[in-house]
């Protein structure tokens, strides 16, 4: 009993030395700091930019900024939110936007669209973001077929259907997944892909149109075997008569949240079966940053340009040459991106959609 005592007595000393190391430093997590204290240590940390504690202090600041943002974004407010969501620093918060996105979606599926609408936004102007977040999905989803995890992968192929609504992703991604999931259709692949399907049928009938009939083939060639339950199997049926109807049931995009164009959006042609898929995890922490100062005045720029608030000042045209690596990279990213786009409108032909080296996710 007496050791347990000095157990229990050395924890509460640990979390109060971490407490209060978080509030020294500037990284108090989930602590709720004071104005008061906060301004006390706004005091004590200073203004040195190169200073671990002052760039820890702007981390969880940026951190804060973007959690608040996306947890509290619907249908009615995206687009006030946005502005706000542009001030922050979303190149140094790359990691954040993707973690803080992928958490409010994966807590609450039913608001999917919403959140992929406010990605779709953000993928015209700085499309590196759409790319990461694509990048986890995928990843994760591998992760959850291999585990079997039905929960999670409900809610990450509604991500990914929404991001084939959005134009974010190829429709290919969308075929892969279906061949995938009815290779060897069981009762819970099964109910995943028509959860899939129906999200995002309707886009995939317009632009990939063989492609669908192809998937519907496969899916009454599974019913009219029988070997699947009775509850699924009418699943399926439900599926065709949502099909015939032409999806109207499942509309691809919110009216609300049709706020970027078609020729704007930047397709990423990532798919299931690539090797070289980088997550970045690293982009979720903080690290110290030498070139702080001249980064911050980069973003400065990057934000004025996307507000559309900064073309005739004369700082940012003289500063231009010096940023204009950043800002040139994002520029042929999207000219890029646009004419990959461009392919991905066009319906394609689909002779088969047996796609055997994406099985060894």
């Amino acid at each position: 009993y007496k050791r347990q005592q000095r157990v229990a007595a050395a924890a509460v000393r640990v979390r109060s030395k971490k407490k209060k190391d978080a509030l020294v430093v500037g990284r108090a997590g989930g602590v709720y700091i004071p104005p008061h204290r906060m301004k006390r240590l706004r005091e004590k940390i200073g203004k040195d930019k190169k200073s671990e504690q002052y760039q820890r202090l702007k981390w969880e600041e940026l951190r804060k900024g973007v959690n608040g943002l996306v947890n509290k974004i619907n249908i009615g407010n995206i687009k006030d939110l946005l502005p706000e969501l542009f001030e922050l620093n979303l190149v140094r918060g790359k990691g954040l936007f993707a973690r803080s996105l992928m958490k409010a979606q994966g807590a609450s599926p039913g608001f999917t669209h919403i959140y992929v609408a406010l990605l779709a936004v953000v993928n015209t102007k700085m499309p590196e973001h759409g790319e990461l977040v694509l990048k986890r999905v995928i990843h994760q989803f591998r992760r959850a077929y291999r585990r079997h995890d039905k929960i999670v992968l409900f809610a990450l192929v509604k991500f990914l259907a929404h991001l084939v609504n959005q134009l974010v992703c190829h429709e290919l991604l969308a075929l892969q997944l279906l061949a995938l999931l009815l290779e060897s259709p069981t009762d819970e692949s099964v109910e995943v892909a028509v959860t899939f399907l129906k999200e995002c049928g309707q886009v995939l009938r317009e632009i990939a149109p063989r492609g669908l009939d192809a998937v519907m083939k496969q899916f009454l060639a599974i019913l009219h075997e029988g070997s699947i339950d009775k509850r699924v199997q009418y699943t399926i049926e439900d599926l065709v008569a949502v099909r015939r109807s032409g999806f109207k049931d499942y509309p691809a995009i919110h009216p609300e949240l049709d706020i970027v164009e078609a020729e704007d959006q930047i397709t990423h042609e990532i798919f299931l079966n690539d090797d070289n898929i980088d997550v970045e995890q690293h982009l979720d922490v903080f690290a110290l940053d030498e070139d702080f100062e001249e980064n911050e005045k980069r973003w400065a720029l990057i934000r004025r340009e996307i507000l559309g608030g900064g073309d005739s000042d004369d700082d940012s045209d003289s500063s231009s040459d010096s940023d204009s690596s950043s800002d040139s990279d994002s520029d042929s990213d999207s000219e890029e991106d646009d004419g990959d786009e461009g392919s991905g409108l066009v319906p394609v032909s689909y002779t088969h959609l047996t796609l055997p080296t994406i099985y060894s996710v």
